[in-house]
């Protein structure tokens, strides 16, 4: 059954979003996959995907920051595969900046791929699940789509707006069979908190260890970072039946940062 739905993942060529994509792939999804790559990087990920996984993938090179390709986006996968029923909007990036200091530059595009583009992509694809009266959105919001860090403040504005999205979203399709929520992760090794990282290791001039530990012991309660397959495996639950009654919710998986 599973091998006749379609999860569209955005930022999904690495980090958490290339999470995403192999367990959706492993439990039978046909996907369509998008995010920075170039021609031959997305051949090889897409057929990587298919031989491992024996599924369909489909991938996007939309530019996110555009609102026509991220309709676009959904607008060929519903006419590649037919329909979509999973959306997960995961694409985000960072700067790091005081306020006075923030480039104007930085805070539009910030905005414009870790919130618009969720929009954008969420207003295409809701006539589709609307006709059908059912589909599951995803929003990867993080901790802080719940709680603020100094230095980061058009990703706070952006992630705080995702959470205001998601819920909106989830009341005006709570009776269609339609779910939309958010996951708020805290720490994840990903490429963007590594690059915090060294930067912190360079700065105070300690082992890129020392760094680690201490830019956890700051905000995870738990020491550790949360594992991609921990993520997957909850936006995997969000997607089942199980969880269809589950809508406009903002669930944590930080390691208790936001139970300080």
């Amino acid at each position: 059954m599973l091998r006749d739905r379609t999860a569209v993942i955005t930022g999904s060529t690495s980090g958490i979003g290339l999470g995403f994509a192999e367990a959706f792939a492993t439990a039978g999804y046909r996907l369509v996959i998008n995010g920075i790559a170039t021609p031959e990087e997305a051949l090889l990920l897409t057929h990587r995907l298919e031989e491992q996984h024996q599924t369909q993938v489909f991938y996007h090179p939309a530019n996110l920051a555009d609102p026509e390709q991220c309709t676009a986006l959904i607008h060929d996968a519903q006419q590649h595969f037919g329909s979509v029923d999973i959306l997960i909007n995961n694409a985000g990036i960072q700067y790091v900046a005081p306020v006075e200091q923030f480039p104007a530059d930085r805070w539009d595009a910030i905005l414009a791929i870790n919130l618009s583009a969720a929009f954008h992509t969420i207003r295409a694809v809701l006539p589709g699940m609307q006709r059908h009266n059912q589909g599951r959105i995803l929003n990867i919001a993080s901790v802080h789509g719940l709680v603020a860090s100094i230095h980061k403040v058009a990703y706070v504005a952006a992630k705080h707006g995702i959470i205001g999205l998601t819920k909106v979203v989830a009341l005006e399709n709570a009776a269609r069979g339609i779910t939309c929520n958010a996951i708020c992760p805290g720490f994840v090794l990903t490429t963007l908190v590594q690059k915090q990282i060294d930067d912190r290791a360079t700065e105070a001039n300690v082992s890129v260890d020392e760094a680690s530990i201490e830019l956890l012991r700051e905000k995870q309660p738990s020491g550790r970072f949360t594992p991609v397959e921990d993520i997957a495996a909850l936006a995997l639950f969000l997607c089942s039946a199980a969880a269809s009654n589950i809508t406009g919710a903002s669930l944590p998986i930080d390691g208790g940062w936001i139970a300080q």
